[in-house]
């Protein structure tokens, strides 16, 4: 059964690989939340690791909008389309127990999830990834995901296997810490919570030449209100349908658009389905015809592409090791940057089935 189980895990692109796989693919900084690639290794810190700041892909993010002075002191209630609930905005961002928007969208979340543990400093889960599991582009979507991967990715992270190949991903950093404070019933608790959750329909494909302008903010692509645009080259750009509702209010029914280069869909499509003569393996053989997951193996349909390109480099680089990493050698060591964003637009445009009883569109 342990060997039919690895072998289902070989094309997971949360599956890891061994340290000191030759890269073939050039830095995909703004997977990562960045504009520039990170300094050579040796090289002095540089700016703040992404999700180090306010509204940030890790946990730390909210303890730059709740130490924000401010921000902090400031009364005004803050409300949602969908909800009578009000919070203000230090509420929203309360690092122990953050908003809960929409409390009949989910079960009852374990105390981990919904308020973390103030003695060990972990931060609620549900800050950064919501109580609805579905994470934004700096960090990873959660919910739907297998119990027993889920529980495997937080002893990775435990035990020093996973880490992030641009040292200024802070997130990641913190997740480390995370799971090295809690405890085996805690994991377990969230593991169950968050994979009783269906993934639904949660991003947007558009391919296109150009891009609206962004800013980045904690890791996350925000668009400007000028009007203006600029080639999107070989990247794609994950940004929030609406910059209020998910940067301020931490809406977690308000989705994302991905836009990617055009012909990117159709050129992932191939590697995804084929392995492109070679180039790869074919998804469907582990994450399912439908790429939605089988067994212990996540899904991949609908999900983010910034965090799909990340896994995928981390992989070949060598800083996700762990059980099945060998099995993942052929998947990653071929693999460019261009194949990287097709994969990622071809893979985050897969439909995804509505949950039963759900609200798809604003989930």
């Amino acid at each position: 059964m342990r060997r039919f189980l690895g072998v289902l895990m070989c094309a997971s692109a949360s599956v890891l690989v061994v340290a000191g796989l030759q890269a073939v693919a050039e830095h995909p900084s703004w997977a990562y939340g960045f504009t520039t690639p990170p300094p050579p290794p040796g090289s002095a810190p540089a700016a703040p690791a992404a999700g180090g700041g306010r509204g940030g892909g890790g946990a730390a993010q909210a303890g730059g909008r709740q130490g924000g002075g401010g921000a902090a002191a400031d009364p005004t209630l803050h409300s949602l389309p969908g909800t009578n609930l009000q919070f203000t905005r230090a509420q929203i961002a309360n690092r122990f127990g953050p908003a809960d928007w929409y409390p009949g969208d989910h079960t009852a979340m374990p105390e981990i999830v919904a308020r973390g543990r103030m003695d060990a400093n972990i931060i609620a889960c549900s800050l950064c990834h919501m109580p609805n599991g579905k994470g934004r582009p700096e960090n990873a979507g959660v919910s739907g995901l297998p119990e027993e991967y889920f529980i495997q990715t937080m002893l990775d992270f435990r035990n020093g296997r996973r880490s992030s190949a641009d040292p200024r991903k802070g997130n990641t950093n913190l997740m480390v810490n995370f799971a090295k404070a809690m405890t085996e019933e805690e994991i377990r608790q969230a593991a169950a919570y968050f994979g009783s959750m269906p993934w639904t329909q949660w991003i947007r494909v558009v391919e296109t030449n150009t891009v609206p302008q962004t800013r980045i903010q904690g890791g996350m692509f925000l668009r400007l209100d000028n009007g203006m645009t600029e080639p999107i080259g070989n990247r794609i750009i994950e940004a929030p349908e609406n910059t209020e509702r998910t940067e301020v209010m931490r809406d977690p029914r308000s989705g994302f658009v991905a836009y990617a280069p055009v012909g990117s869909i159709a050129r992932g499509q191939t590697l995804v389905t084929t392995g492109g003569n070679g180039r790869t393996v074919a998804c469907a053989t582990c994450h399912g015809a439908t790429l939605q997951g089988m067994g212990p193996v996540p899904g991949l349909a609908g999900r983010s592409p910034s965090y799909i390109v990340r896994q995928l480099y981390d992989m070949q680089m060598g800083t996700r090791k762990g059980s099945w990493a060998e099995l993942m050698k052929p998947v990653v060591e071929n693999l460019t940057a261009e194949d990287f964003v097709a994969i990622a637009a071809y893979t985050a445009s897969r439909p995804m089935p509505p949950a039963p009883g759900t609200q798809t569109a604003a989930r």
